[in-house]
């Protein structure tokens, strides 16, 4: 798809601060000297069964590409596709758990729009602002800056054994917490702390997301894969085979970028490429400022750490070891 996609004619115009040139977040519009403009979407189908934490997930994903480029959103509308076979009761639900969680962002859910399909699906079109000069890229990462990550990884793992019914109860709860979680905690322990990039890490994988940093950045980054913190039993559902498809395609389309500097098992490879569903943000900043952000984040609702490091340009643009 993205080798298609790339052939598309872009956009320029003198006041659009993040296009299509790095694959960012979402779109960045300066509006004056003291506003810019954030918009991006995001939706999909679910990966929970109750509907109203269904809708919770859905727009926490939506609402973290704002968050990713350092700003607050203000408005939201709904994407929704629904089958007519399902009972209204269920978009109910779907709707109040993206209600609620807009809310918790503080932005305000103007209506949006509805189409019929086979398979229900929903998502956000979010809109927020940010001062020009604080817009967060994934495009400037330093030699020298070491990687913090604040989620977890294994949600793509974990989703699959909750849709084949083996998922237990403490994977399942720390799951649904990790992917309803606001990247909007792990955004205000930015305030007053130098940051070069950030970017948040959704169906790409940890891998994909962090390539893309690498290559806008013009940079290597090297990810010590021991020190990345995981959701229960990710590894063991992993070694099960129950690894999404996302997770292999993400290998093939960038397997080539990475070099595996350390023998690390099949399985953890499985979660270093797993798609992640409303996962965390990846920031890369100057060493000297990551003790201050780690103090910062000592009340965010999910694991985080330090994962890795940002290194001049080599061979690959991905170290593993």
């Amino acid at each position: 798809m993205a080798q298609v996609l790339c052939h598309l004619p872009k956009n320029y115009d003198e006041n659009l601060i993040v296009g299509l040139d790095t694959s960012d977040d979402a779109a960045v519009y300066k509006i004056d000297e003291n506003l810019a403009l954030i918009q991006t979407l995001d939706f999909f189908t679910p990966v929970v069964d109750d509907p109203y934490v269904f809708g919770q997930i859905a727009a926490a994903n939506s609402l973290s590409d704002v968050y990713a480029m350092g700003g607050e959103p203000k408005l939201a509308m709904n994407i929704v596709c629904f089958p007519n076979c399902l009972d209204p009761d269920v978009l109910v639900e779907i709707l109040k758990g993206g209600h609620d969680k807009v809310e918790e962002a503080g932005a305000i859910l103007v209506g949006g729009h509805t189409v019929e399909d086979e398979e229900p699906k929903y998502g956000l079109s979010v809109a927020g602002f940010v001062h020009p000069n604080k817009v967060l890229t994934n495009s400037n990462a330093k030699p020298g800056d070491v990687l913090i990550i604040t989620k977890p990884l294994g949600l793509g793992i974990i989703n699959t054994a909750i849709k084949g019914g083996i998922a237990d109860s403490v994977s399942y709860n720390e799951a649904v917490k990790v992917m309803s979680t606001l990247n909007k905690f792990g955004k205000e322990a930015l305030d007053g702390i130098m940051v070069n990039s950030v970017t948040d890490i959704t169906g790409f994988g940890l891998l994909g997301h962090a390539l893309e940093m690498a290559e806008a950045s013009g940079v290597a980054i090297k990810i010590h894969y021991k020190d990345i913190p995981l959701i229960t039993n990710a590894l063991e559902y992993a070694q099960m085979g129950l690894v999404p498809a996302g997770a292999y395609s993400n290998r093939v389309y960038i397997g080539d970028e990475v070099k595996f500097k350390s023998q690390i098992s099949e399985d953890m490879e499985d979660v270093l490429f797993d798609p992640q569903t409303s996962g965390g943000l990846l920031i890369s900043l100057p060493r000297k400022e990551a003790d201050k952000l780690l103090k910062a984040l000592e009340n965010n609702p999910t694991s985080y750490g330090i994962i890795g490091e940002v290194v001049e340009k080599e061979e690959h643009y991905l170290i593993v070891e």
